[in-house]
């Protein structure tokens, strides 16, 4: 049987708690699930020592017996140091959409154009007052 380390939501609207759980891969996210083996409570701070709690010896029983971590638990698990997570490198991710970057090229445009205009006004009266 396939297993994973997952999060199930719990809490209220607009207040999300979550439990670490092992769960079957073909169970729901919020569905049955074999054991809770921790909690992450989004919203209290990164700081605070309660934000996110694991039974580290069930995890280690369940990393041995073969169960994958999502993303999200495998970085609360290399926290922890129970598990060693590489960085990930997505140069595009901070690239601007195309909308956004047609946006930012017209400002510049604009920008080189008023500047263009202050400068042509500048030099007029300073020919003015030349040929006077």
């Amino acid at each position: 049987m396939a297993t994973k380390i997952r999060l199930a939501r719990g809490g209220s609207k607009k207040r999300p708690y979550y439990h670490i759980v092992v769960a079957d891969v073909r169970s729901p996210r919020d569905g049955r699930f074999i054991e809770q083996i921790g909690h992450w409570n989004p919203m209290l701070g990164k700081d605070n020592e309660n934000r996110v709690g694991l039974n580290e010896e069930r995890v280690k029983f369940w990393l041995e017996s073969g169960a994958q971590p999502t993303d999200r638990v495998h970085r609360f698990l290399d926290e922890a140091g129970l598990l060693k997570r590489e960085p990930r490198n997505n140069p595009n991710k901070a690239k601007l959409g195309k909308k956004a970057q047609e946006r930012v090229d017209e400002a510049a445009a604009k920008a080189e154009e008023a500047a263009a205009e202050a400068a042509a006004a500048a030099e007029a009266p300073a020919e003015e007052a030349a040929a006077e």
